[in-house]
């Protein structure tokens, strides 16, 4: 068992070798290849691309409309001539068309649909940002559980040091008929055991890596290790802006809030489209028509050109065009009554947005608040247990404490820099959670 942990441990220590030879990484280098190739964020920038063409789109709306079209029929049998009378022969005629159409006034819903299309524009910018956003937590997130695994990794190997360090002290002792073979034995099964615990936390080290790399959708094989920072000093008498004041400052610019705003406003906008199709509409029209047959001849009996049939052929007009809505079945106001329920239903959801917002803030400053009161009782506790452990050591060294009370004590030290080691990095991200609802960038 002893060699399979030895194994264990030799090839973690391979894996973090091969870390090493790779180039580090800092934070922001992280969150910026994210940014630029997460998937979600991808899909969101296109979601603002096809709202981006809507708002062209309601601009162009505005304009006249231009069209054309050419016809060519096959005639058998009587047809019209050109003196307008009938006789029967086969012919060929081609004919075209332009035609040109503007809405003129359509009860304002021209100039509506673009407020609404830029509304719903502003908004998916904004779904956008806070896809962002969401990802750069994340990504921090990962980056702290690395730093804070690779620092349990640290205090595994602190222990295995010390115990290390024991084993030949009290191998000597033996030797000399000073202690009994039995406080060696011990000794090494508490090795073997924290050979298991370092193993353990190496493989939790790597697992924390490849969270890290399926978030920048990297593949396992294309490894890097993280730079480490200097991490900000905890300090005891640190305050904590209150989340009330972080809440109203948040409320501002957070893109969850604005998203909803805007949406908000588009549906006030669809309200008055809506309500823009009960008023008449007035568009101006204008055609043009041409044709050419290859049988028309004059009252000679001469086949008439090209050029004179477009001549004589040719018709146009302009025309202005009102239309009155009267009765339609009722839909067009069961259509502005359905947007006024979609109205009031937005503004629950905006609501619903910062009250989500403050509970995560509340939520935020609390497991802060917790998390520093949990670091220094930690700190307060590691001090407590390095100066027990020094003192057990001591009387273990001269036979005055057996085995199991001195690993008792080298345990108990151990778990007690893990936890300061945890309500450390776990302070320090909520902390960087509540500076980013204040407004502030994510770094270390």
């Amino acid at each position: 068992m002893k060699h399979l942990f030895q194994l264990a441990a030799f090839l973690m220590l391979t894996f973090a070798g091969t870390l090493h030879a790779q180039q580090t990484w800092d934070l922001q280098k992280c969150i910026n290849y994210a940014l630029e190739n997460n998937i979600q964020i991808q899909q969101q920038t296109i979601n603002t691309d096809y709202y981006g063409n809507e708002l062209q789109q309601a601009k162009n709306n505005r304009l006249p409309s231009l069209n054309g079209g050419l016809s060519n029929s096959f005639n058998f049998g009587r047809s019209l001539q050109y003196d307008n009378t009938y006789a029967d022969y086969n012919s060929n005629q081609t004919g075209g068309n332009l035609s040109a159409n503007m809405t003129l006034w359509k009860g304002f819903t021209l100039q509506k649909s673009i407020n609404k299309a830029d509304l719903d524009l502003k908004a998916a910018l904004a779904d956008l940002q806070k896809a962002k956003d969401d990802i750069m937590l994340y990504i921090a997130a990962a980056y702290l559980e690395i730093l804070f695994t690779q620092e349990l990794v640290q205090v595994a190997e602190d222990q295995m040091a010390v115990t290390k360090m024991q084993i030949d002290r009290t191998g000597k002792l033996v030797d000399a008929g000073s202690l009994a073979k039995g406080s060696l034995l011990e000794i090494e099964a508490q090795l073997a055991s924290e050979e298991l615990n370092l193993v353990n936390q190496e493989n939790a080290l790597q697992l924390a890596y490849l969270n890290l790399f399926q978030l920048l959708e990297l593949p396992a094989t294309e490894q890097f290790k993280i730079e480490e920072p200097i991490l900000p000093v905890v300090k005891a008498n640190g305050t904590l802006l209150n989340s009330m004041d972080i809440f109203r400052t948040a409320v501002g610019f957070r893109p969850e809030v604005k998203s909803a705003e805007y949406r908000l406003g588009s549906y006030k906008e669809q309200v008055a489209i809506a309500r823009g199709n009960l008023y008449p509409s007035l568009t101006i029209g204008a055609d043009y028509y041409n044709s050419y047959n290859n049988k028309y001849e004059d009252f000679n009996g001469d086949k008439i050109p090209f050029s004179e049939q477009l001549k004589s052929n040719e018709r146009y007009g302009v025309g202005v065009n009102l239309s009155i809505p009267i009765f339609n079945k009722g839909q067009v106001r069961t259509q502005v009554k359905n947007a006024e329920l979609q109205v009031m239903n937005q503004e629950l959801e905006v609501q619903s947005t910062k009250n989500l917002l403050r509970k995560d803030i509340e939520q935020a400053y609390t497991n802060a608040v917790a998390a520093l009161k949990k670091y220094m009782a930690s700190n307060k506790a590691v001090e407590s247990m390095q100066e027990a452990f020094r003192y057990t050591e001591e009387k273990f060294n001269v036979g005055m404490v057996n085995t199991v009370e001195y690993n008792q004590s080298k345990n108990n030290l151990a778990r007690a820099k893990s936890e300061l080691a945890q309500a450390k990095y776990d302070y320090i991200f909520r902390t960087k959670i509540l500076d980013f609802y204040n407004g502030e960038t994510i770094d270390l």
